[in-house]
């Protein structure tokens, strides 16, 4: 006991530390939601930065086609490409004789979501909330995740 202090004043009282651990833990139960709706969050942005990138992809592929730069031989294509890695793979220049190959991915994204490269497709024969894919050719991608969305009112295989 240092001179001059009180027996009341010599430390932190057991009620000081419950109360110490008390917030602290309400500080992690606040923490860690928001953590986990942060990195959702970002999920969805790249879902989205994905989605937008491979269907660019595909109305480019289509520009193409329909322009005659590249030539199709199946007519059930539409001028679609006939699955996602003919995106990757490149597809010949019509009329090129050096055989020089155009292509409108660099890779096929990972889903997000999904944590795969697995992406549902829809094709134009197929109908537009169709969840099984035709696969006479490429016109729309989606989200596999059947996982409601942050907004609360969407599936993430409607976007």
């Amino acid at each position: 006991m240092t001179e001059g202090a009180s027996p009341r004043e010599r430390g932190i009282s057991l009620f000081e530390v419950g109360l110490a651990v008390a917030l602290i833990a309400l500080l992690a139960m606040i923490a860690v939601p928001a953590g986990q709706i942060m990195s959702r969050r970002a999920k969805e942005i790249q879902l989205r930065r994905d989605l937008r990138e491979m269907r660019r992809a595909i109305d480019e592929y289509h520009r193409y086609a329909v322009q005659g730069l590249i030539m199709q031989t199946d007519v059930s294509q539409d001028l679609y490409p006939k699955e996602l890695e003919e995106l990757t793979k490149g597809v010949a220049l019509a009329g090129d004789p050096t055989g020089k190959k155009v292509r409108f991915l660099r890779r096929i994204p990972i889903d997000p979501m999904m944590g795969t490269s697995e992406w549902g497709m829809r094709s134009t024969r197929d109908d537009p909330d169709s969840t099984s894919w035709g696969g006479d050719n490429v016109y729309d991608v989606y989200s596999q995740s059947t996982a409601m969305a942050l907004d609360g009112k969407t599936h993430y295989n409607e976007w």
